[in-house]
């Protein structure tokens, strides 16, 4: 486990590592098996800092299966872009801000993560992201704008498939301020699902896992 590396139980079947980037790209790749898609993949990044975060990632999910002694070789996307792992049933996922790198791995059911900064931005995405009733929950409070944020962000990537807006088809129940586990929802015309959310105030800010 890499020092600094914050590992979170989820649950029993489920967790999570919050990893601090300080290592540079040579280091993070050193060792990492990475795919030729992959290797496709990580050669459009330009920017230094999301290369470095890009692999931190899979430095933090590697680290996630060999906690369960397995043996990683590398991810790969479906037709949708999310990430599954090579050659192992578990479900993963992934994300990453600023200075930050998460993952988190599930044994037997989707699950999907997301770490955000609290920032003031969040008020520009309200119209297209939140319902009446969660914008009236939220009332314009950062902190509570950025759960729903990072909550719908994880409903998203658990889903793992296209069509769906934050607005019409994932929902979030009303919560007390410094709630670790929300309920949320995804609502297709002919599809619903109940979920958990447990969400953390940590690292850059909150890291939010639904499964």
């Amino acid at each position: 486990m890499s020092p600094n590396a914050q590992l979170l139980t989820i649950s029993p079947d489920c967790q999570a590592l919050l990893l601090p980037i300080v290592a540079d790209e040579p280091d993070l790749q050193a060792g990492l098996p990475l795919t030729q898609p992959e290797l496709d993949e990580l050669a459009l990044i330009r920017h230094p800092a999301q290369r470095t975060e890009w692999l931190a990632c899979r430095v933090a999910i590697r680290q996630l299966v060999e906690q369960l002694s397995g043996v990683y070789k590398g991810l790969y996307k479906d037709e949708y872009g999310k990430p599954h792992l090579r050659g192992l049933p578990w479900s993963i996922s992934l994300s990453h801000t600023t200075g930050w790198a998460a993952a988190v791995l599930h044994q037997s059911r989707p699950v999907g993560i997301d770490i955000e900064p609290i920032r003031e931005q969040f008020q520009r995405v309200v119209p297209r992201t939140l319902s009446a009733s969660e914008i009236a929950h939220a009332a314009g409070l950062p902190e509570r704008l950025a759960v729903y944020w990072c909550a719908k962000e994880s409903l998203y990537k658990l889903y793992g498939k296209r069509q769906l807006t934050f607005r019409e088809h994932l929902h979030i129940d009303p919560f007390t301020d410094g709630a670790t586990q929300l309920t949320g929802y995804v609502r297709l015309p002919d599809h619903t699902e109940t979920l958990t959310i447990c969400c953390y105030t940590i690292g850059p800010g909150l890291l939010a896992v639904a499964y």
